[in-house]
């Protein structure tokens, strides 16, 4: 009785709960929060510290007894009490401007589409025990692709790829259902660590998940291009231990990430390959859609086209695509609600 009081009161919220942010869309207000996932915890004390932006500020940068962490690993959640304080935290920062002390919303969370029961059940609990008064799920391939404003709904075939923090999921979707899909454990993160171990393989230097995330934004890059990028790099030589700087270019990042590439592209060939031909040739005709964050790396529409031989195309805003489709069945609920999953 009481959450369907303070119901009344609340903003229903999409979230595109992700590997390395979690954003959150406000019913009638849009997309409002985007955050990393990070938690950092106190472990003398078990308090958490900071959440979101303030703890990915304090990574590599704290004692022995703070840890910071992410809870979700490859989109899942590995950490069930941080998560639900994670979501806690955004719940309640979602409502901070609507003055009311206890939020129950309708939650609406994207989770990944191979996700298993026991996973979907434990994002379901986690959104309940952080407040949410109704709890449902959504496939990030089929929100993505809602969010693309892609015409999932008829029986024709779009290929959407999702290449977020964690994993890239890759599917082709008719009628409203996945027809087939691939995921794999390559994505942002992955890009991250092959620049950290080209640092150490090459240059015999140490650098730590920021450095190497700030290439990959800055110079990044999955093709060759004219003017060839290059920034500083600085970390710790492997053999002294002291400081050291050298200087990295795109097309040494570029030789870096080749092999996580060509996963993610032999993983597109394959879900293509296990399609069957009606829906092949609604792809050809109407070509692949990118989302994600880490669509955005420096050529990478251009190389898968080249690869498959069909044209790519990034979404408009890709690192929002998931939570704009929440939000587009938050504000049509009733029609979209076909989408959701609710696990008993």
């Amino acid at each position: 009785m009481l959450n369907n009081f303070f119901g009344i009161f609340s903003k229903d919220l999409g979230i595109d709960l992700g590997t390395a942010n979690t954003l959150v869309y406000i019913k009638n207000k849009g997309i409002s929060i985007t955050e990393p996932s990070v938690v950092a915890i106190n472990q003398k004390t078990n308090q958490v510290l900071e959440i979101g932006e303030g703890a990915k500020k304090m990574i590599g940068r704290t004692p022995s007894h703070i840890s910071v962490t992410r809870p979700l690993i490859n989109g899942v959640i590995s950490d069930f009490e941080v998560t639900e304080q994670m979501l806690r935290y955004f719940i309640g920062k979602a409502h901070q401007d609507f003055k009311i002390l206890v939020p129950r919303p309708k939650v609406i969370v994207g989770i990944p589409s191979i996700a298993t029961e026991v996973e979907k059940k434990a994002v379901q609990d986690a959104a309940f025990n952080a407040g949410a008064r109704e709890v449902y799920l959504i496939e990030e391939l089929v929100a993505s692709a809602l969010g693309s404003r892609l015409p999932i709904d008829e029986p024709v075939g779009t290929l959407v790829a999702d290449i977020g923090g964690g994993t890239t999921e890759v599917g082709i979707i008719s009628m409203g259902g996945l027809v087939t899909i691939r995921s794999l454990k390559v994505a942002g993160d992955r890009f991250n660590e092959d620049i950290i171990n080209y640092a150490r393989d090459q240059f015999k230097q140490h650098i730590g998940e920021r450095a190497a995330e700030e290439v990959k934004i800055a110079i990044g890059s999955a093709v060759n291009i004219n003017d060839d990028l290059e920034m500083s790099l600085k970390g710790r030589d492997v053999v002294s231990g002291l400081p050291k700087e050298v200087t990295i270019t795109s097309s040494q990042v570029k030789q870096a990430l080749s092999k996580s590439l060509k996963t993610i592209i032999e993983a597109i060939h394959n879900t293509i390959e296990d399609t069957p031909p009606e829906l092949v040739a609604d792809i050809l005709h109407r070509g692949m859609v990118l989302s994600g964050g880490s669509s955005l790396l420096r050529g990478l529409d251009r190389l898968i086209a080249h690869e498959i031989k069909i044209p790519v195309k990034i979404a408009d805003d890709p690192l929002t695509s998931v939570v704009r489709g929440t939000g587009l069945v938050l504000e049509n609920f009733d029609y979209y609600r076909k989408f959701l999953n609710f696990v008993e």
